[in-house]
This record gives C-alpha cells, structure tokens and sequence, in this order.
C-alpha cells in the first residue's frame, strides 16, 4: 500500500531537528526523501552523543531521520552544487535551514530555483527570520530563553527552566509540515508551487497559546508558576502519603466528584471553592485542604478511587513508564525499523493514524557513505 504522500519527492538539505523532523513525517507519509549532507560529517547529531544504540549510532540522529536516502554533496564544489540544483529541479519539495543568504550563494534559493521549476514549494527554516535576525543563531535553548519560555517554566523562587526537550524545534518542524502539506494542496489546484518562510521564534510564540494571549490580548504577562496553572485549579501535582498525584481537574463537576471521592463533599460547596474562577483566587488554601486528605493514602490508591468517578489523574512516570503506559493501553509506541543489514532498530512510533495511508516504515535512518578515494 502507498503511502499518502506517496510520488512525491523531497530534497532536504536541513541538519539537527527541526528541518529533518517535518522531511521525516514527510517520508512516513510515503514521500521519498533525499538527505544531503557534507563530506565525512553528515548532519552534526551523527555526533551527537552519548547514548548511542548497539550499533553506534546516536540515538539523536535516529530521532528524526528514518525512511531517508542520504547523498553526499559539497556545496562548496561546483559539481557537487551542480548536482544538488539538478535534483532541486526535479523534486516537488525543498527543505533547508542554513543560515540565511547561503541557500543564495550556492545558487539555490526559491528565487533561482523557481524559473526551471515552477511548481516546486521550498521550505526555508530559520532562528529569526530572513530581516534583521538573520545573522542570529538558531538555537532551541536561545530560543526559548529569548521567546519567553522559560521565563514561565519552573518554580517561582528557583532559576528559569528549559523544556526537557527540544520543543521549539518539534513545533518548527511541525508548522513546516502542515505549510508544505498547504502548498502541496494549492499546487494541486493551481500548478504552482511557493516559497514557505518558518521561523522558531514565531513557532515558539505561537505555541505560547493562552499565555501568549493573557499578554497580547489582556496585557498580563505570565510569571513561573512551577507545575500550577494561571487559569484553572486544582491543576497541578500534590503529596499523597507514599508520592506525588497529578490532579488536572478542569471543570465544577470534576472538581465536585473529587470532593466526595476524597470524603469532604462540603468543599464543593463553599463560596471559596465552588467555582474555578474561586478556586483559583483561592488556590494556597485549597492545596492545603487537598494535600491534608490525600496525605491519608497512596497514590495508586487515589488514583483507582478517582479514576472510577471519572476525575483526571495521575502519577509522574519516567520516559520508560511512559511508554509502558501506552503500550499498555494498546497504542503499540515503537515500531522495529529495518535496517539495511537485516537487523531493526526501535523507534517511536508515528502518531498520525491514517484509516486508508497510514504512515510506513521502509527503513532505519542512513548510515554516512565512507567517502571513495579518487
């Protein structure tokens, strides 16, 4: 069975994560994907370790770079460039993150290109944009310094935090995705291809959702808040006798059943309690009140007891708790990945479920060619 986006072909000269995570949902999708990259070196996160699987590849690089073909080209030799432009000629989609005015000088940008392929949609993925941050680098920790989210992310008395992971890159790559997804549908309509501009520091603020919008449309500006949140309570994670228990109740007719599953059904009723908007006013009192009851059991406990009546919680598994939750649950996580030696490697599986072209996995992340000696 073809995939969704089966005939379709892409050259993707992006590196590190938020290029090669959208080329790579592509590629799920049936797209076939050609990687370049550089003499020797390859992509940087080839590199990029400890840890690396029982083959010595890191794991970093396996992250987004499954279902690819890679080519080796020197963009700074003019055969290797010319090659590169035969294929970008060719393909229906480019996708690159170099630094920008580079793509230019290699004779390679959408301006260059488009004459000789008017339907083609290349996607370009910078830090800042192409004006007067383009000489800034694009780093995800920059960016979520400068973008604000750390400004939000951890406790209040402590130092600002990073995300644990590289999420503005995963959002760059994922806007990527749906403006090609767009173009590729504007293209089948018109013929036409067009030039796609991302940049992380839009993804980020974009991705900001409701405390982006506390600032821009009611001029608040969010502070760390360690694991509460602005705008509902209780939402965050409280001390039962043995560990912590999330508790994200989001509505007055959970937050009732909580109530009366932990034996103080009065508390819903209370004028400090009684509605969100309340309880978030009152929110120190209303921990103190939970934690003194749910200080009476254990987590699981609380958890079986207060999954039955339908209220939203949970403990704080580790990454392997995690995906043992949701193989446990049927949702099948990894998916063994060939490799070209007949061997497999274990890679997340790819969320989008598709009834008709759901996404394949023909084979593991490249190795880098050893270079031939002329």
């Amino acid at each position: 069975m073809g995939g969704a986006l089966d005939k379709l072909h892409v050259l993707d000269f992006s590196r590190i994560l938020a290029g090669p995570f959208a080329t790579m949902q592509l590629a799920d999708l049936g797209a076939t994907v050609i990687k370049v990259e550089r003499p020797v070196i390859g992509d940087d996160t080839r590199r990029w370790g400890p840890p690396f699987d029982d083959h010595g590849q890191a794991t970093y690089f396996q992250t987004v770079n499954r279902n690819k073909d890679t080519i080796i080209l020197d963009l700074n030799d003019r055969r290797d460039r010319s090659e590169a432009r035969r294929l970008a000629t060719w393909v229906d989609i480019v996708v690159e993150n170099f630094r920008p005015g580079l793509m230019t000088k290699f004779g390679l940008d959408y301006e260059q290109l488009k004459p000789e392929n008017d339907g083609l949609i290349y996607c370009s993925i910078t830090g800042f944009g192409r004006g007067l941050g383009a000489e800034l680098p694009g780093y995800d920790l920059l960016i979520q310094a400068l973008g604000g989210l750390m400004s939000i992310t951890g406790t209040p008395q402590g130092e600002p935090q990073k995300v644990g992971v590289a999420v503005v890159d995963v959002l760059a790559g994922l806007f990527a995705t749906t403006g090609i997804l767009a173009a590729l549908h504007h293209r089948s309509a018109t013929g036409k291809g067009q030039r796609i501009d991302i940049d992380l520091l839009s993804c980020l603020l974009a991705g900001l959702a409701n405390q982006a919008t506390a600032y821009t449309s009611a001029g608040v500006v969010p502070s760390r808040m360690g694991n509460q949140h602005p705008s509902i309570a209780p939402y965050e994670l409280f001390a039962c006798a043995d560990r912590e228990l999330v508790l994200a109740v989001g509505n007055d007719r959970q937050f009732a059943a909580l109530c009366e599953a932990l034996g103080a059904p009065s508390l819903a009723a209370t004028d400090q309690f009684a509605t969100n908007p309340a309880r978030v006013r009152h929110r120190q009192q209303l921990r103190a009140e939970l934690e003194r009851l749910l200080a009476t059991r254990t987590a699981a406990d609380w958890m079986k007891v207060l999954t039955e009546v339908r209220v939203p919680v949970g403990v704080v598994n580790d990454i392997a708790g995690a995906f043992a939750l949701a193989d446990n649950l049927g949702l099948d996580p990894i998916v063994a990945v060939p490799r070209h030696d007949g061997s497999t490697v274990s890679l997340c599986r790819n969320p989008i479920n598709l009834s008709a072209t759901p996404p394949v996995y023909r084979c593991a992340p490249p190795e880098l060619p050893v270079p031939t000696v002329p």
